[in-house]
């Protein structure tokens, strides 16, 4: 069906050899309009082909119930049925069969757009509109030219009016409003596909004051034939679609007067930017000023030396009186294995021991607690040893309990 020779593409109308039903008025229309490049002819879809005993309708998956059955082949490849929303009239056949066989450059609108339909091609032509609005006449008839000239050559368009080409238009000339922008790009290696090394792609333009039929065929053969590689460059980045806004451009514009700024030497560079332009160096400089505006706003004064040696003066004069209430001084404590007088001057003889076993004796203090409370208190026991601590005094319910079995009440005399 000459998908094989890649040179003709056929219309085919499915019809009985022996049949008596007229050949379809939409198909004889759309033969005798011209406006499609293929070839009409008539089969029998019912024919068993010799080597699989099928039928070629049975072969291709052709549905005969859908009348006419009409099917294209050739450079689209293997045999297609023409759609019947296609064939009520022989001119909307003749369209459908248009844009079946007629090669036409992609829109690209998104990211994976650009980059299967075109980034992923051996060579592949982009033309970068400058109007958000159908191209002139001369520019449709020089990329229609080309698709014919050029069969292996994938052509694309995108529109730069309301889309940004990320990673490669910060490399092209500036946009100019109306004028259109060629890019050409040849694969370097690697594929889109899984398991593959990463794509790396090439590319060479033409400035927006110079698109015409000549420039661009004459650019796309100059790819072709390996002759530009002088001024090809290769993409270290896949290039991205990306939304035109105002955001975008000035941080694209930024970007590339930070690339194309004249290199400086080191005595006639400034010692810090004055603006954050996103280097370590910027980003410093903007936390500096906005230091300096809040402190001259809060009215803030740096301290001197003076005053801070004073500010630690007096905080350790107030850590040694914090200290001194909570520390017991040495003159005041009584000598290691002496007993704790009470305030009468009266000495305890409790038989209890102190928790570092000098004979500390607790029988004074809780002769004061059981005064005060009016009842006996008990003591708890110290959970490492048979020593026992001086507990908080209990509640009144708790009286005249008994104390744990290491510990009992104290037996003293009223003083």
């Amino acid at each position: 069906f000459g998908e094989v020779t890649d040179k003709n593409s056929y219309a085919v109308l499915c019809i009985e050899e022996d049949s008596k039903i007229p050949v379809s008025s939409v198909f004889q229309d759309a033969a005798t309009s011209g406006q499609s490049s293929a070839e009409f002819r008539l089969l029998d879809c019912k024919y068993k082909l010799p080597d699989s005993g099928k039928t070629i309708a049975e072969r291709f998956k052709l549905d005969l119930t859908k009348r006419p059955t009409i099917f294209v082949s050739g450079k689209v490849g293997p045999p297609k049925q023409i759609p019947s929303k296609h064939l009520k009239t022989g001119n909307m056949l003749a369209k459908a069969l248009k844009n079946l066989l007629e090669r036409r450059a992609v829109k690209i609108e998104t990211t994976q757009d650009l980059r299967t339909k075109c980034l992923n091609q051996n060579h592949c032509a982009l033309l970068l509109k400058g109007t958000s609005k159908s191209v002139d006449g001369a520019t449709r008839k020089a990329m229609d030219k080309l698709l014919k000239e050029q069969p292996k050559v994938a052509f694309a368009f995108v529109d730069t009016v309301n889309h940004y080409v990320k990673n490669l238009e910060d490399i092209l000339p500036l946009q100019v409003e109306g004028k259109h922008r060629f890019v050409v790009f040849e694969k370097v290696s690697g594929s889109l596909a899984a398991g593959d090394s990463r794509l790396i792609t090439s590319m060479t333009s033409i400035g927006p004051n110079g698109v015409t039929y000549v420039t661009m065929s004459n650019l796309v053969a100059s790819v072709l034939a390996k002759t530009a590689t002088t001024t090809m460059k290769k993409l270290t980045v896949l290039p991205q679609i990306k939304t035109r806004t105002k955001k975008l451009l000035a941080e694209e514009e930024a970007r590339r007067e930070r690339k194309n700024a004249p290199v400086t030497t080191p005595s006639s560079a400034p010692s810090s930017p004055t603006s954050n332009d996103g280097t370590r160096e910027g980003r410093r400089a903007e936390r500096e000023r906005r230091r300096a505006e809040h402190r001259a706003k809060t009215g803030y004064r740096e301290k001197t030396p003076e005053e801070i040696q004073e500010m630690e003066r007096k905080r350790r004069i107030r850590m040694e009186e914090e200290a001194a209430k909570w520390n017991m001084a040495p003159d005041d404590a009584p000598e290691e294995g002496d007993p704790l007088d009470g305030d009468d001057g009266s000495t305890g003889t409790g038989t209890g021991t102190g928790t570092g076993g000098s004979g500390f004796d607790a029988s004074l203090l809780w002769r004061q607690v059981e005064q005060q409370q009016g009842c006996q208190s008990v003591l708890a026991p110290f959970p490492s040893s048979n020593s026992c601590l001086v507990s908080s005094p209990p509640p009144r319910h708790m009286c005249n309990k008994q104390a744990g079995p290491s510990c009992h009440t104290p037996n003293h005399s009223p003083s």
